[in-house]
Order: C-alpha cells, then structure tokens, then sequence
C-alpha cells in the first residue's frame, strides 16, 4: 500500500512538473522506475501542450499554426481532439484555467473560428470575453456556433442570479409598500396643483386638494429607476458580461425602469437590446477603446426624473479619459440630488481590480462607494439601496465579507 500511494504521489508531481522532472522523480520511486498510467499520459500530453517548451503534440507548435491561420493543415481537428481530453480527464474549474492559458501562452484563438473546436470548448465567462474581443474576425461559418456558446453562459448566469435578485427587489418594494409613503410615488403633483388651484385657502394658505391625479398605471408600476452604465474597455470584459446579465435580469422585473448604457468614448444605449436579448446585447458591445465616463454620466442623467427613486451603477475601473473634474462634480450632484451612487471597480467572482485610488477615493469620500463586488453580494446591495439604507456602510461590511 505504501509504494502504490507512493507512486501516486510521484505521478502527480510528474504531471506538475512535467518531462523535465522525470529523471530526478525516477530516483525518488521505491520501484526505481516510474510509470504514468494511460489515462495519465493523456493528461500529461494536455498539460505539455500549453505548459512545456514543446506543444505535447508531435512536436508542432500551435502558436505558429495558428499564425498561419485556422483551418489549414492538422491544426484545427487536432485542438479539438485536445480540448476533449481536457474535457474528460480534469475537473471542470481545471479545465477553465487550462483553456483560458492555452490562448494567453499559444495563441490558438485563430483556431476558435473552426466550429468542431469551437463546439469542443467548455463554455466559460473567459472564452465568451475572447469570443466578444475577436467577434469582428469570426467567419460566417462558425458565428452560430459562438452565438450558441455565448447563449449557454449567459443561460448559467441567469439561472445564477435571478432568483436572488428578484428575490431582492421584491423584498425591497413589498417593504416600502407598508408605509404610507409609498403611494405617493404615482402622484401627479403639477396636475394636481394646477386642477386644486381654486380650492386654494387664503386663511390657511394651502391648496386643499378636492382630488389628486396619478400617472398612468404603467408608469405607477415603475418604483424605482436602475441605471447601469458599464465600461467597455478591453480590461474590463468580465464586468462587461457580468453586468449585461444582471441588467437583462434587472429589465425584467416590472417594478424597475432599467436602463443599460456601455461606453469608452462613445456612448451606446443597450436599454432595448438588454430586456429583449442579452446574448445580442453582448455582440453589440465593442471591447477595448478609450474612456469617457463624464460623457456617459451626462447621457444617464437624463433618465432620472425622481432622484430620491434612482439608483445608478457605475461599473468601471475610473480611468477617465474625459473632464474628471467635470465627472466628479456630476456624481457629487446627483448625490446630493438623492440618487443612490454606486462605483463597481470591478463585477467578477475574484481578482483584484487595476483602478484609479485617487478617483475612487475621491468618489468614495462624495458619498460614492467604489469596491470590487462579486455577483453573489450584488442583491444584498441593491437590496439595500431600495429599502434605503446607507450604502457606504453596507459597502464596507460586504467588502469585508467577501475577502
């Protein structure tokens, strides 16, 4: 029993360290001589693939070929091949790293424009951030096949998050709707003043209202206004798709008037695209450029018609192109104004975001939290955004709690 957990041992440090390590690991074996298994030597062809000099693979080197272009020679279907073994003999979250490595250190991305590999891919949020980056060069016969990928993340995420979302806002509303407060939001207060002008008391000095008048039933259905505005800078991608779902999640709960707005130093309103599809809402977003947030604050403003009911989400990592003295004096007045402001440095399960300190401390100490958010704690802020509670406190305890 010794010797086998020994060798088993050794096999592993074999897979890690790769060909390199055998000699020495030879010495180390009680039998004298180690031996991978068949199963082994499959995974041991996949890791060398992307981590030893050589590919793993006879010898080519996909960097090259994919230079040379996707679908020439034995390339494509011998990726494909490859991305199957991954598949099958490493766990799932392995298999994200190992892909996600295999186009950073080899290049293939060429060869995703094959559908039999793109078809072989693990669908994960990285590949649909490579797919969003290279979605101008995939060829017509491989677009169903991305669209399809894209379609079973977005799905997953959805599936995710929903519940707990909705859960959120619902919990939020139903709250508010207790106080007597709540059914003043529908009020029509100019027509009201205007038809009560003649119940006006000069003793008293008032208007004594004989009948209010409300907005329309649609528009009373709209408690609250959520306004994301996503930076679409390359660095920012898993955001980008992060941020997508949450506001197609956000569009289709009633009781929320969501707008969804993307920009570098362009602004492109995403709002329609977002409640009828987010995978065609993705493809509409061009990652990479430079920055403009001032100018996509200026273009939010305009949909915030009851601050004291609005809350704006700015998602991005504050390198601003644009006037950031103009930026900061915006967001500080939409504060003051009521609006509850939130700076998201990044949306993501992990990784510490590359930011502006200067900026975001500067937006912090205006009454703006700026923190990196995983998915799972955004409904417990939005939560409490609705029910109206201070959200830098909140920030700071969720910050907290998510390290």
């Amino acid at each position: 029993m010794g010797n086998t957990v020994d060798q088993k041992i050794l096999s592993r440090w074999r897979l890690i360290l790769g060909t390199a390590a055998e000699e020495e690991l030879n010495r180390c074996s009680s039998g004298g001589q180690m031996d991978l298994t068949s199963e082994e030597m499959i995974m041991d062809r996949a890791l060398a693939a992307i981590y030893d000099q050589t590919d793993g693979m006879g010898g080519e080197d996909f960097s090259r070929s994919g230079t040379r272009g996707a679908g020439q020679g034995q390339s494509a279907p011998r990726l494909a091949q490859w991305l199957g073994d991954v598949r099958t003999f490493f766990p799932e979250d392995v298999v994200s790293v190992i892909q996600h490595d295999a186009m950073e250190r080899k290049g293939w991305k060429q060869l995703l424009f094959e559908p039999e590999v793109l078809a072989t891919v693990k669908p994960d949020i990285q590949m649909v951030g490579t797919l969003l980056a290279l979605k101008g060069k995939i060829p017509e016969k491989t677009k169903d096949t991305a669209r399809m990928l894209v379609q079973a993340v977005v799905d997953e995420l959805i599936k995710r998050m929903q519940q707990d979302i909705q859960r959120a806002v619902t919990g939020a509303l139903n709250r508010r709707q207790h106080t007597p407060l709540s059914s003043l939001s529908g009020i029509d207060w100019k027509r009201t003043i205007q038809r009560n002008l003649k119940h006006y008391d000069a003793g008293l000095q008032r208007i004594i209202p004989e009948r209010f008048y409300y907005f329309d039933r649609a528009k009373r259905n709209k408690e609250w206004t959520v306004i994301v505005d996503i930076d679409q800078s390359g660095s920012m991608a898993e955001s980008v798709i992060w941020a997508s779902v949450i506001g197609s999640i956000f569009a289709s709960i009633p009781a929320l008037d969501t707008r969804v707005v993307v920009f570098d130093t362009e602004v492109v309103d995403l709002t329609e695209q977002c409640a009828n599809d987010p995978v065609e809402m993705l493809f509409g977003i061009q990652l990479g450029g430079g920055t403009n947030i001032d100018k996509s604050v200026a273009y939010c403003e305009q949909f915030i018609t009851e601050p004291k009911k609005t809350l704006f989400i700015i998602i991005s990592d504050l390198y601003e192109g644009g006037n950031q003295a103009r930026l900061i004096r915006r967001m500080r007045e939409m504060r003051e104004a009521g609006v509850k402001t939130l700076g998201l440095l990044a949306l993501s399960d992990e990784g510490k975001p590359f930011y502006d300190e200067r900026l975001a401390k500067t937006l912090a100490k205006d009454g703006t939290p700026c923190f990196a958010c995983t998915p799972a704690l955004l409904p417990q802020l939005v939560e409490g955004a609705l029910k109206g509670e201070d959200l830098t406190e909140l920030a700071k305890k969720l910050d907290t709690k998510g390290k």
